[in-house]
């Protein structure tokens, strides 16, 4: 890249004065380059493995199950802790100190029903030493082992292990032999407070995308929508927010849907509103024959961090 910059146009200006004209374009063209830089940075995403939703009838013999961590997914790629967007984590240097070179998939967790402790911590552009303290890397692969999802977890746990760091958590996997089982365990952990359960099949590799390798399992169905509007509320809620206007994409070659989402807003949320073109997750319970969600209650906001 060239050093023709700002600082060196203001030194050629004292014996050639007619360069001040250029410096309004240096500093809009300085800008530009940042700002494509940063984008070009946030937009390289690791090619994670995601999941899609378990169905009853699955086989189970070949899946190793979890609990599902509710917090901020982080891939540590070696170097540095980055979200599933590939935006860089602002993380105390002592939280990954020691940590090895090789690639480890996980969850940035502060506890279950912490989410937004998680979400506020990891969202830190500087990091906040004490928040950091209530924080764990649950970790549950190796995205470069290059083995099978069983073989990668006998690399997985001694390599946690021998970190010996007590933020620093391999997520335990068990066998559920059938459906009955893997219900009882679900609602066990929800019972417990946990979000759902994680099921990867054993004899999967690694790979970026959605497959029936990687499924989830909770009570409840979830998925995210974009604000497009607010809906003004009447009686107890007259002068605040009644409901967000939100949409999603609509099956294949079919337009966007839209639908007011109002049930589960605190009243502070009402009073401030998420903001139009934000992404908010709401959890139904089945679709109707147009494809709008049964009963869809407002869940949270997701930040940029998650995206």
């Amino acid at each position: 890249m060239s050093n023709f910059t700002p600082s060196k146009i203001h030194e050629s200006a004292r014996s050639e004065p007619h360069l001040l004209r250029l410096l309004p374009l240096v500093v809009s063209l300085a800008g530009l380059m940042t700002s494509a830089t940063l984008v070009s940075a946030a937009g390289n995403a690791p090619p994670l493995m995601l999941a899609k939703v378990y169905q009853p009838g699955m086989a189970l013999t070949d899946y190793w199950v979890s609990e599902k961590f509710d917090g901020v997914r982080g891939y540590w790629d070696g170097r540095q802790l980055l979200t599933r967007g590939g935006q860089r984590i602002a993380v105390p240097d002592w939280f990954v100190a020691d940590w090895p070179a090789t690639p480890m998939d996980g969850e940035l967790w502060a506890g279950r029903g912490q989410f937004q402790k998680a979400l506020s911590t990891v969202a830190q552009q500087l990091p906040d030493d004490k928040a950091w303290r209530g924080m764990r890397f649950m970790v549950f692969d190796l995205p470069a082992h290059g083995g099978l999802f069983s073989e990668r977890l006998n690399t997985l746990k001694p390599l946690v292990n021998t970190l010996n760091l007590p933020w620093v958590k391999a997520v335990v996997q068990t066998r559920q032999t059938n459906h009955e089982a893997l219900q009882k365990l679900l609602s066990q952990t929800v019972t417990d407070g946990g979000e759902g359960l994680m099921l990867h099949r054993g004899a999967s590799l690694y790979a970026g995308g959605r497959s029936d390798d990687l499924l989830k399992l909770k009570t409840h169905e979830d998925s995210d929508a974009r604000v497009v509007g607010h809906e003004p509320g009447q009686g107890k809620y007259a002068g605040q927010l009644g409901a967000l206007l939100v949409e999603v994409p609509g099956a294949k070659g079919q337009p966007a849907l839209r639908f007011k989402l109002g049930a589960g807003l605190s009243d502070e949320q009402r009073r401030q509103p998420p903001p139009i073109g934000s992404v908010v997750t709401y959890r139904f319970r089945g679709t109707t024959g147009s494809g709008l969600p049964r009963f869809a209650t407002f869940m949270r906001v997701r930040e940029a961090v998650e995206l």
